[in-house]
C-alpha cells in the first residue's frame, strides 16, 4: 500500500474499521487500485451484488453548485482562467448506489472523445481516462463535497496521467450498499 493511501487507511480505521472485517476487506480491495472504478467492479463481482459486476455513472445534474475554487485548481496546477470542470455521478452497480462521486477536471488535459465520452454516456470517468493513465495521490484533509448519509469511506485525491501531470481532483463517497448482499 503506498504510503499516502496507508495514511489515509488508518485515519479512516481510527473508528473502529478494523472490527468489521466486512469493511476491512472493501477497504483493502479499494486500496489496491488507483483506479475506483476498478476497484468498485472487482468488490461488486466477488460480493455478487450485480452479474454482470459493471460500474454505470448516473450523472447529477448540481455542477454549477460546486465549482472548482482555489484549492481544488492549486491541486491541479491552474490558474483561475483555465476552464475546470465537474462531474458529479452516483456509481452504480446492478442498481445499487455504491459511491457518490465529485470529480473536478481538467478538458485541456484529456482527449476530445474522452471530453464527449464525460458528456454523453454514463461511463465511469476513470474507464474513459484509462487510456492517458489513472494514477492516485491521496489528499488528506476536508472533503471538497459533503458526504451523503451512510457513507462508510470518504476518499479525496488527485490524479495524474502517465507523463505525471494532473488532471482531476476527485472526492469519493462509499456507501453501506458495498457492505449489503
Amino acid at each position: 500500500m503506498a504510503g499516502s493511501k496507508a495514511w489515509l487507511w488508518l485515519a479512516l480505521c481510527l473508528g473502529g474499521c478494523a472490527a468489521d472485517p466486512l469493511l476491512t476487506r472493501f477497504n483493502a480491495t479499494m486500496n489496491a487500485q488507483d483506479s475506483a472504478t476498478l476497484g468498485l467492479e472487482r468488490w461488486c463481482a466477488a460480493r455478487g451484488i450485480a452479474h454482470p459486476a459493471r460500474i454505470e455513472a448516473h450523472g447529477i445534474d448540481d455542477a454549477a453548485s460546486s465549482p472548482a475554487g482555489p484549492a481544488i485548481r492549486a491541486a491541479l496546477g491552474v490558474d483561475a482562467k483555465e476552464p475546470v470542470r465537474v462531474r458529479h455521478v452516483r456509481l452504480q452497480c446492478g442498481g445499487a448506489v455504491l459511491s457518490d462521486a465529485y470529480n473536478w477536471y481538467v478538458p485541456a488535459r484529456l482527449t476530445p472523445a474522452m471530453n464527449t465520452a464525460l458528456d454523453t454516456t454514463r461511463v465511469p470517468f476513470g474507464k474513459v481516462v484509462a487510456p492517458i493513465g489513472l494514477h492516485r495521490v491521496a489528499l488528506a484533509g476536508p472533503a471538497p463535497a459533503a458526504c451523503p448519509a451512510g457513507t462508510i469511506r470518504h476518499d479525496r485525491a488527485v490524479l495524474h496521467r502517465d507523463d505525471g501531470l494532473a488532471y482531476s481532483l476527485v472526492s469519493e463517497c462509499y456507501t453501506r450498499a458495498n457492505l449489503g448482499r
